[in-house]
């Protein structure tokens, strides 16, 4: 009975660690870039895309085609390395533990 107990009073502690952790990933941004740094997305840590810069050169109808491109290159950077965070932090939090099969991530 003892080794119940112990077990819900880890499961209470990573569950409280897991609300403040989602917590710090809405502080948390990560950046991902694209054409050689012309095209740059902002994610939150949670994957929410916080902002886009495009470089002036790039604003031309001719481009327009390319930019679109850029950008989608760009959000799939910020989103792997928000992917990582999230991953390291869990890693973390768990202490290395593995995750219950069918775990989902924020993003996944």
């Amino acid at each position: 009975m003892a080794d119940f107990l112990g077990l819900m009073k880890q499961a209470a502690e990573l569950k409280s660690k897991m609300e403040s952790m989602q917590a710090e990933l809405d502080t948390i941004e990560v950046e991902g870039t694209s054409g050689g740094g012309m095209v740059t997305v902002r994610l939150s840590g949670k994957g929410e895309m916080k902002s886009v810069k495009i470089d002036e050169t790039l604003i031309k109808p001719s481009e327009k085609e390319i930019v679109e491109d850029l950008l989608v290159t760009a959000h799939s950077d910020a989103r792997r390395k928000a992917e990582a965070l999230l991953q390291e932090k869990m890693q973390a939090l768990t202490g290395g533990l593995p995750l219950p099969p069918g775990f989902k991530l924020p993003f996944g």
